[in-house]
């Protein structure tokens, strides 16, 4: 499901336009994003957890030489499902 169908599937669901459908889930998006940058974790009970995690620096092959590369550090964001989505999954 792409964005847009999830606008779709949303408003459909929810009665509510699609074009206020679609502003509520940038603000969302936003929002998140927002807070990760602060180093922030954004918990949405029964759904799941949003963290920043920290990557160590690494050794990496470039695949089309073969050569050995240093891979830098850094802070990729993560997801953590919680239970009840867990749970609606299986």
């Amino acid at each position: 499901m792409n964005k847009s169908q999830l606008i779709n599937k949303i408003a459909l669901d929810s009665s509510l336009p699609k074009a206020v459908v679609g502003r509520v889930l940038n603000a969302f998006t936003g929002s998140i994003s927002s807070a990760l940058k602060q180093g922030d974790d954004v918990v949405i009970i029964g759904f799941g957890t949003f963290s920043v995690r920290n990557r160590a620096a690494r050794v990496g092959r470039n695949p089309q030489t073969g050569q050995e590369i240093n891979i830098p550090a850094g802070k990729i964001p993560g997801f953590r499902a919680g239970k009840t989505l867990k749970n609606s999954v299986n």
